[in-house]
């Protein structure tokens, strides 16, 4: 399957979002074209939940999900629910009464959906959860996303490399974030993470200077850069009247840019004062730019082009009575039921490889990143 060009994309999101604002709250979507009706689900209208347009990755998804049901035959209802859980419930409502043949949700609150999900099963319509698993209830078929626990692996691998911590070097001063606590990734990522840097925690080679280690200390609601930037600005004038943050672990570029806006007015970024190792996750464009310019140290890119023709793919699947692809049937427990899964893996980004991961694979141009 051809994948969409980066610029092309881009420009029909932005046509996407011009569109948009002429919808009411919960009425916003999109409707692609279809191909001929090939049976009952051939044909048919598929919906798609994304949490927010305030984030250019779920822009992206909303618009690679509709061209990958559109290229199967589907036609396509988009909306998005603007991190307002009770938005997306009406929303997914008001798709199940429009008579979708199936729903790929990214859940804002990933324990708001079971009794429009119940909905959703009494009318016999399946559900995708898209890269958040969506808790509590056995109403959700397959979850597509990326192996979230190698996401914070490589976030604090990449910290501990830069440190030279596995070499002996430090103690060193380190800081946590982490995602929503609303968002059932935030475990992952952050469990993840101090797999990694918990035994240098305990050894004393990395120092949490705030006190601040467990994760309902840590959490970012709605993954908020300006959340994240009040607490980092917090830490900084409670924890650091001497010495220096050496290394912040953050879960999402979002919020590393947050926290990039608090350590420089704090005076970081200097000769004299470095900033710190950054981590983030998500490859987005101001993030990567930032990396070029020597900021956020790294980024964790998932190629949410292919999270989308899985996601896509899946739903082809169930309408069409086969069995989707999935390589997870352990591992995500959503409290009511294991969730069969098909996991991609991401990757790291730096300086040092961002030209062959995201320019040569075909996520920006070179111009984009200019």
């Amino acid at each position: 399957m051809i994948m969409l060009n980066r610029r092309a994309a881009l420009s029909a999101i932005a046509t996407s979002a011009v569109l948009a604002l002429s919808l009411t709250a919960c009425g916003q979507d999109s409707e692609g074209g279809s191909a001929e009706s090939k049976g009952d689900s051939k044909g048919g209208t598929i919906g798609i939940a994304m949490p927010t347009k305030s984030s250019e990755r779920w822009i992206a998804d909303g618009k690679n999900v509709e061209t990958n049901l559109q290229k199967l035959g589907y036609k396509t209802k988009l909306v998005y629910g603007e991190d307002e859980p009770d938005q997306q419930v009406s929303q997914i409502e008001n798709l199940i009464t429009q008579g979708v043949k199936a729903l790929i949700v990214a859940a804002i609150d990933n324990k708001s959906l079971n009794n429009v999900l119940q909905e959703a099963k009494d009318a016999g319509i399946p559900v995708i959860a898209y890269d958040r698993l969506i808790l509590g209830t056995p109403n959700v078929d397959y979850y597509a996303s990326f192996d979230n626990t190698k996401v914070g692996e490589l976030q604090a691998n990449y910290i501990v490399e830069k440190l030279g911590l596995a070499s002996g070097k430090g103690p060193f001063n380190i800081e946590l974030f982490a995602g929503s606590n609303d968002d059932n990734n935030t475990k992952y990522f952050f469990n993840g993470a101090m797999s990694v840097l918990k035994p240098y925690i305990d050894s004393k080679k990395l120092v949490v200077k705030s006190g601040q280690v467990d994760l309902n200390k840590v959490t970012t609601l709605r993954w908020d850069g300006a959340t994240a930037q009040r607490r980092m600005d917090d830490i900084l004038t409670g924890s650091y009247k001497s010495g220096r943050v050496d290394a912040v672990l953050s879960p999402y570029d979002g919020i590393s840019i947050g926290i990039l806006s608090a350590l420089k007015s704090d005076g970081y970024g200097t000769k004299a004062k470095p900033l710190p190792v950054l981590t983030g996750q998500d490859a987005e464009l101001a993030s990567v730019k930032s990396i070029i310019a020597g900021e956020q140290t790294q980024t964790v890119y998932k190629d949410t082009r292919e999270l989308a023709k899985v996601a896509a793919n899946m739903v082809d699947a169930v309408l069409n009575d086969k069995k989707p692809e999935t390589n997870d049937t352990k591992t995500y427990d959503n409290g009511s039921k294991v969730v069969p899964a098909y996991l991609l893996k991401p990757v790291s980004v730096d300086k040092t490889n961002y030209k062959q991961v995201l320019v040569d694979g075909g996520y920006y141009t070179e111009g984009e990143l200019k």
